[in-house]
C-alpha cells in the first residue's frame, strides 16, 4: 500500500507548478469515496501552496438517499472548515435525454455558475479508461477517444483540474483506508443497466486477468489521441483561415475543400462554438444541406438539442430555442441588468455621456423591454426617413432566428432602441448630456 503522506506529496508535484499561489479551487463534491480523497488531499495541501479552498455539492434529488449524501457532505466540510455551496437541481425536464447524460448536463451547469478559478475534480485512470472504452463502443472519433488532461479549459471561463488522474482506484481506496475515512455509497453504482458499471464489474477483471498492464497501455492509447486531435485542430485552423467570424463559418470555404477537411472544419466549428460533436451520418447531413440548399431556404439541421442555421452563406450552431412567450413585456426602472428569457440572455444598461440613449427623453414615459409584433419602426439617422423594422433587421443582417426573439426598448408605445443593433434617432444623447448604452449578451 501506498503510504498516505506519499500521494499527497506525488498530487502535489504535479499540480502545484501549474496553480498559482492565491488560486481559488471549488472541488466537485458528491461524497462518493474519489471525491472524499481528493478533498483530504487538497485540505492538506492548500495551506501550503495558499489556495482558497471551497466545495459544491450538486443534489440531483433521483436516489432516496440524496438528502443523506448532502448532510454527510455538509458536516465534512464543516469538520474541515470548508465553504460549501449546495445546488439542488431538477432532473425531471431532462429525463429524455437519459438520466446519466441529464444528470450530467446539469452538473456542468451548475458548475459554470460558480465563481472559482479552478473546479478540482475526481477523475482518476480507471474513469480515463472506462471512458476510453465506452467512447469506442459508440464509434466515437480522434475526439471523443481523447484522453482526459489533468489542466484543461471549460467554457472559456473556468479551468479544470483533474489530480488524481494518474492514480487508480485502487490507490484511492488504500489511502482512504489507510486514514480510516467515510464516504457514501451510490447504490446505482452497482446497477449493470448502465454501460459504464458493467465495464467496470464485468468486463475489466476479466481484462486485467489477461492483461494486467491495461490501465497503462490504454492510459497512453488516450494520449495518443488527444495528440492526433491536436494535430487535426491544427488543420482545420489552417483550412478555415479567414473564414471564422464571431460565431459563424463562411460555407464557400467548407465547399472549396476536399470531404474529409470539410467534415474535419466543421467539426471543429461546431467544438468552438461549445456544441456537442455530432455522428458521422449527422455531419454528413449538415454538410450536404448546407452545400445544397437554396441560397434563400431556412436551413435548420437538428441534432440532439442544438441545431446547425445557415444566413447570408454562413452558417451558425445555436441551442434549440425554447418557447417563449410573444407578448412578454419586461418594464425597465433603472436596473444595471434584466434577464431576458426569450434569448436565454442578459440585457445590460450602462451609463454614458454624450453616447447612447438620451436618459432625459427616456424619463418622459415608462419604459419597457417588448418582443416584436411586426409592425414597429424607428429613424436609424437624424438625416433620414423613419424605416419598418422589418427593413432595418434585412439591412443589419439579424439572422431570421434571432428576430422574434431580440428586445426592444420602448418608451411608452415609442420603439426607441433595437437593442444590440440600432437606436432612434430622435432619442439619441447630444454632447455632454447623460445618456444610457444598451446590450444583450
Amino acid at each position: 500500500m501506498t503510504h498516505p503522506s506519499h500521494l499527497a506529496e506525488r498530487i502535489a508535484k504535479q499540480i502545484a507548478p501549474i496553480i498559482p499561489s492565491q488560486s481559488s479551487i471549488l472541488v466537485g463534491l458528491s461524497g462518493g469515496l474519489d471525491s472524499v480523497v481528493l478533498l483530504r488531499l487538497l485540505h492538506e495541501l492548500a495551506p501550503r501552496f495558499s489556495w482558497q479552498l471551497s466545495a459544491l455539492h450538486v443534489n440531483h434529488g433521483i436516489s432516496p438517499k440524496a438528502g443523506v449524501w448532502e448532510t454527510f457532505c455538509s458536516d465534512l466540510c464543516s469538520r474541515y472548515l470548508i465553504p460549501l455551496h449546495i445546488d439542488h437541481v431538477d432532473i425531471t425536464p431532462l429525463r429524455g435525454q437519459g438520466i446519466e447524460a441529464a444528470a450530467r448536463k446539469l452538473r456542468h451547469e451548475s458548475f459554470a455558475r460558480q465563481a472559482c478559478d479552478f473546479i478540482a475534480l475526481a477523475h482518476h485512470v480507471d474513469d480515463q479508461v472506462e471512458t476510453l472504452l465506452l467512447q469506442l463502443l459508440r464509434g466515437a472519433g480522434v475526439r471523443g477517444a481523447a484522453a482526459m488532461a489533468t489542466l484543461s479549459e471549460r467554457d472559456g471561463s473556468h479551468r479544470v483540474l483533474r489530480p488524481l488522474l494518474n492514480c487508480s482506484r485502487r490507490e484511492i481506496m488504500d489511502y482512504a483506508q489507510k486514514l480510516g475515512m467515510q464516504w457514501v455509497n451510490d447504490e446505482s453504482n452497482a446497477d449493470e443497466v448502465y454501460p459504464r458499471n458493467y465495464l467496470r464489474h464485468r468486463v475489466l477483471p476479466m481484462l486485467e486477468k489477461a492483461f494486467p498492464a491495461y490501465r497503462d497501455t490504454l492510459s497512453r492509447s488516450t494520449r495518443h489521441f488527444a495528440e492526433a486531435s491536436e494535430l487535426l485542430d491544427e488543420f482545420a485552423k489552417l483550412d478555415g483561415g479567414e473564414s471564422f467570424e464571431g460565431n459563424s463559418l463562411n460555407v464557400a470555404v467548407l465547399r472549396k475543400l476536399p470531404p474529409i477537411r470539410a467534415k474535419n472544419l466543421l467539426r471543429y466549428f461546431l467544438h468552438m462554438q461549445g456544441a456537442p460533436l455530432p455522428r458521422s451520418t449527422q455531419l454528413e447531413e449538415m454538410l450536404r444541406q448546407l452545400f445544397e440548399a437554396r441560397q434563400d431556404a431556412a436551413l435548420s439541421v437538428r441534432y440532439g438539442d442544438h441545431q446547425v442555421r445557415r444566413f447570408r452563406d454562413r452558417v451558425y450552431v445555436l441551442p434549440v430555442s425554447k418557447i417563449f412567450d410573444r407578448n412578454f413585456v419586461l418594464p425597465w426602472h433603472g436596473e444595471a441588468t434584466l434577464p431576458w428569457p426569450p434569448l436565454s440572455a442578459t440585457v445590460r444598461f450602462s451609463r454614458s455621456t454624450g453616447v447612447g440613449l438620451s436618459w432625459k427623453k427616456l424619463r418622459q414615459a415608462p419604459l419597457t423591454l417588448r418582443i416584436r409584433s411586426g409592425f414597429e419602426s424607428l429613424r436609424p439617422y437624424p438625416t433620414g426617413y423613419r424605416k419598418s423594422l422589418t427593413n432595418l433587421l434585412q439591412q443589419f443582417h439579424v439572422p431570421p432566428w434571432h428576430r422574434e426573439r431580440m428586445p426592444l426598448l420602448f418608451c411608452g408605445d415609442v420603439l426607441v432602441c433595437v437593442v444590440g443593433i440600432v437606436m432612434d434617432a430622435d432619442y439619441l444623447a447630444v454632447e455632454n448630456e447623460e445618456g444610457v448604452l444598451v446590450s444583450c449578451e
